[in-house]
């Protein structure tokens, strides 16, 4: 099975993870940890390693992550990577929901890796200027 897995600052990777499940339904292969304020580095290390015995041997691991370089990614990085599993899993930094929705849908069509830059490509398009410009009656005027 592929998990995804969702680390943030604050409340945004549960956030992102309830917002999925509105339009997903829930899903065990969907799971979120959050950095939150005043948490020192250990105890998000310990969430971080909670959640990872869900995986087996032959399962892949696809993370993502807030900010790329934050201590969220860089922690949860370390912790993978202690736990033998670094090799089966793909980090992307800079989640948004257009780009984890794309990968939820999608994950098990085909490789991750070949899957990474439709990922990238679709949650760009999402993002746009949006502007609507109030129309003036000569009421207004």
């Amino acid at each position: 099975m592929k998990y995804v897995l969702l680390v943030s600052h604050g409340t945004f990777a549960p956030g992102l993870k309830n917002a999925l499940g509105m339009l997903l339904g829930e899903r065990e292969d969907l799971l979120a940890v959050s950095l939150e304020n005043g948490m020192g580095a250990d105890q998000f290390a310990g969430r971080v390693e909670a959640v990872l015995p869900r995986l087996g041997k032959e399962d892949e691991l696809i993370l993502f992550a807030d900010i790329v370089g934050g201590s969220p990614l860089t922690t949860a990085a370390n912790v993978i990577g202690q736990n033998g599993i670094l090799e089966q899993t793909t980090m992307v930094g800079g989640m948004n929901l257009p780009l984890v929705l794309s990968a939820m849908l999608s994950k098990d069509t085909a490789d991750t890796k070949s899957l990474l830059e439709t990922w990238i490509g679709e949650s760009r398009e999402q993002m746009k200027v949006f502007q609507v410009e109030a129309e003036t009656s000569e009421e207004d005027i």
